[in-house]
C-alpha cells in the first residue's frame, strides 16, 4: 500500500522530535517543504498532535498493545504514535488508512519483523483507544495532566492560578490548532486577503500564510495575543524605543511603524540575523539591530522613552503552536526579573516599560511585576475584553477564552 506524503512527513517529524530532540516546528518546516497545501495541513496536524498527546497515546499503546513503549523499536513506536493519534483524535480519517499506512511506515523503515506486531496493536487501538481515553478521569491536576497529555507541574500551575474548570478548558484548547493570524504591515503597499480581528487593529485572520506576501513584507505571522503586547507599548512619533528580546521581529516591526527609532537587541547570532532579515523585508529602516546580551548592554544604549521586555519564559501560552514545548519548557522568573530591572535602568525617568510573556503562570507574570517595585498602569481599562481574571490592571489572553495564544502583558512606569 502506498504511503501518503502527509503521513510520511509526520512520521519523520515525530522521529526527529523524540529520537534527536529536534524542535517540532523546525523539523516540520524542513520535512514539509515540498508538500502541497492539503498534505501540509494534514501532516502538521498528525505530527503536532502526536507530539502533544504523546503521554496519553503511550498509555493507550501500552494498555492495548501489552508491551512497554520503552521496549519498542523507535520507528515502530513513532508509527504507533501517529496511528494512535489519528484513531483517537482525528475525525474524518478512515481507520483503515491510519492503520494500514502506519504499518507500511514500519515496513519502509526496514523492520519487516515488526510489521505483524504493529498491525495487531493498531487494530486493537482502532477498537479500544477512543473509549479508553474517554474513560480517563480528570478530577485532579494529575489526572487531568494524564488525560490531556501535559506534565504534572503544568496542570498544578493552572489549577492553582485558574481553578479546575478553567484549567481543564485550557488544557483542551491547547491540544487543538488555533486560527492563523498575521499582522498587516503599514510600511508596505499591497493587499492581503483575510478578515480583520474586531479587537486588535492590523490583526488579519487568514486561511493560510501567503508566502509571496510574507516575502514582500506585506505581513508577518503574529497572533492576536502577541500583537496586543506590541500595541500596549503605546509607541509614539519621535520616541526612541528599546526592544530587549527582539527576535524574530514581529513586535519590533510594530513599534517601528510609530516610533522614530527602535533598538532591537538579540543575543543569539542566528536569531539576530533572522531579525535583521525580517526587519529589512518589512522596510523598517528606523530599526537598529544590536547583537548583545540584554543583561549586559553597551553603555551607550540608554535614554529611551519606552522599552519592551518580551521575555523568555516557559511558553505555556503557545503550546498549541509549539507542540514539544510542554515537554521542555521551564519557568524563568529570575531571568525575567533581571531583564525588567535592566530596562528600568535604560529608560528615561518616568519612562514606560511593557513586560510581556507568552505564558500562563503567575510565577512568571504577576510575581515578576510585583517584585519589580515599578508603578503599574491600568491596561485592563484600555482593553477590558482581555483583562486579567484576578488582576484587572494586567492583560492575559487565554486560548480557551480568546481563541489566541496566551500572553500576559503589564505596562509599568519608572
Amino acid at each position: 500500500m502506498p504511503i501518503s506524503p502527509a503521513r510520511r512527513v509526520a512520521f519523520q517529524v515525530v522521529r526527529r522530535v523524540f529520537e534527536q530532540d529536534a524542535y517540532a516546528d523546525r523539523a516540520f518546516g524542513k520535512s514539509a517543504a515540498d508538500l502541497d497545501e492539503r498534505d501540509r495541513g494534514l501532516a502538521q496536524r498528525i505530527a503536532y498532535g502526536a507530539v502533544q498527546r504523546v503521554r496519553t497515546l503511550d498509555h493507550g499503546i501500552e494498555a492495548l498493545g501489552r508491551r512497554p513503549v520503552r521496549k519498542l523499536d523507535l520507528p515502530v513506536l513513532a508509527a504507533l504514535r501517529i496511528g494512535a493519534y489519528q484513531l483517537a483524535f482525528l475525525d474524518g480519517v478512515p481507520a483503515h488508512a491510519a492503520v494500514d499506512e502506519s504499518v507500511e511506515l514500519v515496513r519502509a523503515a526496514g523492520l519487516e519483523r515488526a510489521v505483524a506486531f504493529t498491525n495487531a496493536v493498531l487494530r486493537r487501538l482502532a477498537e479500544g483507544l477512543p473509549a479508553l481515553i474517554a474513560g480517563l478521569p480528570e478530577g485532579t491536576p494529575e489526572e487531568a495532566a494524564f488525560k490531556h497529555s501535559y506534565p504534572d507541574w503544568v496542570a498544578d500551575v493552572w489549577w492553582r492560578d485558574l481553578g479546575a474548570d478553567e484549567a481543564r478548558a485550557l488544557m483542551r484548547a491547547q491540544n487543538e490548532p488555533l486560527p492563523t493570524v498575521v499582522r498587516r504591515s503599514r510600511l508596505r503597499q499591497g493587499e492581503v486577503a483575510g478578515t480583520f480581528d474586531p479587537d486588535v487593529p492590523e490583526a488579519l485572520h487568514v486561511d493560510r500564510v501567503d508566502e509571496a506576501a510574507l516575502a514582500s513584507g506585506l505581513m508577518f505571522p503574529q497572533s492576536v495575543g502577541s500583537q496586543l503586547a506590541g500595541l500596549a507599548v503605546g509607541a509614539r512619533p519621535g520616541e526612541r524605543i528599546l526592544d530587549c528580546c527582539a527576535a524574530p521581529g514581529a513586535k519590533t516591526i510594530q513599534l517601528a511603524e510609530q516610533a522614530a527609532e527602535v533598538v532591537a537587541v538579540e543575543v543569539h547570532p542566528g536569531r539576530s540575523r533572522e531579525l535583521e532579515e525580517n526587519v529589512r523585508r518589512a522596510g523598517a529602516a528606523n530599526v537598529r539591530v544590536v547583537q548583545a546580551d540584554a543583561l549586559d548592554l553597551p553603555a551607550e544604549l540608554s535614554g529611551f522613552d519606552r522599552a519592551l521586555v518580551d521575555a523568555p519564559c516557559s511558553g505555556l501560552g503557545v503550546l498549541a503552536q509549539r507542540p514539544d514545548l510542554r515537554w521542555r519548557g521551564r519557568p524563568l522568573p529570575e531571568l525575567q526579573a533581571a531583564l525588567v530591572a535592566v530596562a528600568a535602568e535604560r529608560v528615561n525617568p518616568g519612562g514606560v516599560i511593557v513586560y510581556s510573556v507568552c505564558t500562563i503562570n503567575a510565577d512568571e507574570s504577576e510575581a515578576v511585576v510585583d517584585a519589580s517595585g515599578l508603578e503599574v498602569e491600568d491596561l485592563g481599562a484600555e482593553w477590558p475584553q482581555f483583562r486579567h481574571l484576578r488582576r484587572p490592571e494586567f492583560l492575559q489572553t487565554l486560548p480557551h477564552r480568546h481563541n489566541t495564544s496566551g500572553f500576559f502583558v503589564a505596562r509599568l512606569r519608572t
